[in-house]
């Protein structure tokens, strides 16, 4: 190979390392175990990367090439829905060692997982994950059925180091979330009309004071409103990312 074309393969090589690392915007938090690192790949999809390992949530391959994206150590499924179950996504970062937790419902199509069920708490590669419970009381695909039944979703609190990480999964305001307490950062979703408004989006966060709130899943829903609605509340920071 000429060295032309070998420093046009390295150069090549890198471009494709910046493009897929700067593809999506990252936050990163301190931790009493160290650097949390945030990536928003969209949607209702996310990834984690904590103490030398790989946190895959909801991986949709619409959102991103999981084949370009880091390996997981672990994958989180809120539910069974195509947008947040997707087994090609998965298989592109799964490994041998990689660990699966799920719901009962998304065990039936993804094997070999962790199922836990709403109230579950579990200690999984030193990684502390308490399961809760995710659903519609107002929104409904027909009359009497919402679209997001009681106890079949979860949503997930997820403990690294110090800082507690609520991913409320597709749900509303409910009771249960509203009786949360100690939450560092909060992901809530607000597809319509799958899962809040803005003002439930606001009830709920009023109610548990999370310290950093994240919209998530809001496709095209103003997310103005909620930054609007939650202006005033000292404690509760708003953070826009491109999660559509």
């Amino acid at each position: 190979m000429s060295k032309f074309l070998f420093l046009t393969s390295i150069a090549g090589i890198f471009l494709l390392l910046v493009s897929v690392a700067g593809a999506f915007e990252t936050d990163v938090f301190k931790t009493s175990g160290g650097e949390l690192k945030i990536t928003f790949i969209g949607h209702g999809t996310l990834m984690f990367q904590f103490a030398g390992k790989t946190i895959h949530v909801d991986p949709v391959s619409q959102e991103a090439d999981y084949t370009k994206l880091p390996k997981a150590d672990l994958i989180v499924v809120t539910h069974e829905h195509t947008d947040h179950l997707d087994l090609k996504a998965i298989e592109a970062v799964r490994t041998a060692k990689t660990e699966i937790v799920l719901n009962e419902t998304a065990a039936k199509q993804l094997k070999g997982g962790i199922v836990m069920k709403n109230g579950d708490v579990k200690t999984i590669q030193g990684i502390r994950i308490e399961a809760v419970p995710a659903y519609n009381m107002v929104h409904m695909r027909s009359p009497g059925v919402p679209f997001h039944p009681k106890s079949v979703g979860n949503g997930y609190i997820i403990t690294f180091g110090d800082k507690r990480v609520y991913i409320a999964g597709d749900t509303e305001n409910i009771q249960e979330m509203k009786a949360l307490k100690n939450i560092d950062i909060a992901f809530l979703p607000m597809n319509l009309p799958y899962t809040m408004t803005p003002e439930m989006v606001a009830d709920a966060a009023k109610a548990f004071r999370p310290k950093v709130l994240y919209p998530y899943h809001y496709s095209e829903t103003d997310v103005s409103k909620l930054t609007a609605l939650l202006k005033n509340e000292k404690g509760i920071e708003v953070r826009i990312r491109k999660m559509k």
